[in-house]
């Protein structure tokens, strides 16, 4: 068994993966609660979505460690997940049933695509400061979403949103538990952000601002509420097809700057044009774990990039990935304890995973950038959080790119990509 991961090749040995694994589910373990949070407040029971978030963990971080041999570990989605909530059923008004049908299109077009050179066609297509506009935009929209869940900003009738209430114990108990995040994340400590949800757990439940736990380990909750129960015909509808684009379009981009990042620090994939096995057998892994994520109740499955941390570790092989998803079976027994952390606990790692997508922005040269560009960045980025819409902003910007690149006369700098993506845009608005 062992040597289908070809570990001496790879220059590592079991005790390094065990440890990059082990280190991996440090710092990515805060989805499960995270998720559950969120989610839940789509109208999904929380108990159902922490086991259903902890399966799909195990299951699509151990299939791709054995089907791409890469240290890869996957799990819901950040950013997506908070569309699929606060976008599209509190949004939209969609239930959440559609939603999840939405997500399992969007998946089974992925694992088609994940079979053909489109996936690389349209990576290629699309411009790299605008694929770093749309992470930016997300990371703005998540982090709005936040701070808004953490009473630091509030509605107003008066400027449509305004300061909260900064001396409301919960509202501080939120900021404390940012900084403190922050400040761990900083310093690089393992494991910071689950961490940060734990030390302000604590301090909540010290002040008597959160309730403890019942207990510390129970069997998991049944998922029965919510698995199988997508509505797949109520997502088939022309009106949701740009929402379905949109979740296709960001899980591809959220994919493969995960992989370029943790890709390049352990040489993972190969450089150059040729077919890369190893990187397409990870593309193919995220694209089954969306399908399969979906069945199971929850968002967008994707490649995380917590999977750096376990590669600083020395993980270099898909023995990494195994190792990850056997600690994850903890969680399933760990739900007296995640349904005790407050909100106020929870809602910072929105914010910080928002800041550290919108750092994007930073790899961006907007001073050698053409105003096309620069605009359609704009409108992406700043329309995503102020119009509660990934895909609002993601159209705007295209659309802005291309009737200005046209207005400019650059047709070469144009392609089939971005004119379909563009076209797709266009009846975001049209069917508005």
């Amino acid at each position: 068994m062992l040597q289908r991961f070809k570990l001496a090749e790879k220059g590592t040995n079991v005790r390094t993966e065990l440890i990059a694994g082990l280190t991996t589910f440090l710092t990515m373990m805060y989805i499960v609660p995270v998720n559950g949070f969120i989610m839940a407040d789509a109208g999904l029971p929380m108990p159902a979505v922490i086991t259903a978030t902890a399966l799909i963990t195990i299951l699509a971080t151990a299939f791709n460690g054995f089907w791409s041999n890469t240290p890869v570990a996957m799990s819901v989605g950040m950013g997506l997940n908070a569309y699929f909530t606060y976008g599209l059923v509190l949004g939209m008004k969609l239930p959440w049933q559609t939603a999840l049908g939405i997500v399992f299109l969007s998946g089974v077009i992925f694992v088609l695509l994940s079979f053909t050179r489109f996936r690389v066609w349209i990576m290629h297509s699309i411009p790299m400061d605008l694929r770093r506009a749309i992470s930016a935009g997300i990371g703005a929209f998540i982090a709005f979403i936040g701070l808004k869940q953490l009473g630091i900003i509030v509605p107003s009738k008066a400027t449509l949103v305004s300061l909260g209430h900064l001396g409301s114990p919960e509202v501080l108990l939120g900021i404390f538990g940012l900084f403190l995040t922050l400040i761990l994340y900083i310093y690089r400590v393992k494991g910071a952000f689950i961490l940060g949800v734990l030390l302000t757990s604590v301090v909540a439940w010290v002040t008597g601002l959160g309730k403890l736990p019942e207990g510390l380990l129970s069997m998991p909750a049944s998922i029965a509420p919510i698995a199988f129960k997508l509505d797949v015909v109520s997502a088939l509808s022309l009106s949701l097809l740009p929402v379905i684009i949109t979740f296709l379009v960001t899980d591809m981009f959220d994919t493969l700057g995960t992989l370029t990042a943790v890709g390049a620090r352990a040489g993972l994939f190969q450089e150059g044009d040729d077919p890369d096995r190893a990187l397409e057998k990870t593309f193919e892994a995220d694209a089954v774990a969306t399908v399969t994520g979906s069945l199971l109740g929850v968002s967008t499955t994707t490649s995380f990039i917590e999977s750096a941390s376990g590669v600083e570790a020395g993980g270099r092989t898909g023995l990494t990935a195994i190792f990850t998803a056997a600690f994850f079976i903890l969680t399933l027994f760990m739900l007296p304890i995640f349904k005790a952390i407050p909100g106020p606990a929870i809602y910072p790692v929105l914010v910080i995973v928002g800041i550290l997508m919108f750092t994007e922005l930073g790899k961006m040269d907007f001073g050698a950038m053409d105003l096309a560009t620069a605009s359609a960045a704009f409108f992406t980025v700043l329309l995503m959080p102020l119009t509660y819409s990934i895909t609002n902003g993601l159209a705007a910007g295209f659309v802005a790119y291309t009737l200005l690149k046209l207005a400019q006369g650059k047709f070469s700098e144009l392609n089939v990509g971005v004119y379909l993506i563009t076209l797709i845009s266009l009846i975001v608005f049209i069917l508005h």
